[in-house]
């Protein structure tokens, strides 16, 4: 089982990417701001014992031992983003 870290993973894509990862037997952490994704997108795998969801700005430093990391941490639309 790898421990595996999705910055923005409260997003549209990091959301269904934690979705497959999960149901491969992953522990994952999921990392957001919650600046453009939401919490939503996750609820209904909250209740699954290997997700645990951390509000983090990734701008800031995060010490976390990981197998591996998909970095998704950037504003999606330009409104956000420009």
């Amino acid at each position: 089982m790898n421990k595996i870290l999705i910055t923005g993973g409260a997003g549209f894509l990091g959301s269904h990417l934690t979705e497959k990862l999960l149901k491969e037997g992953n522990d994952v952490l999921v990392v957001d701001n919650y600046f453009t994704g939401s919490k939503a997108n996750l609820a209904h795998l909250l209740p699954n014992p290997n997700l645990e969801l951390m509000r983090h700005d990734v701008t800031f430093p995060l010490y976390v031992e990981t197998n591996q990391i998909y970095n998704l941490a950037c504003p999606a639309s330009p409104v956000h983003y420009q």
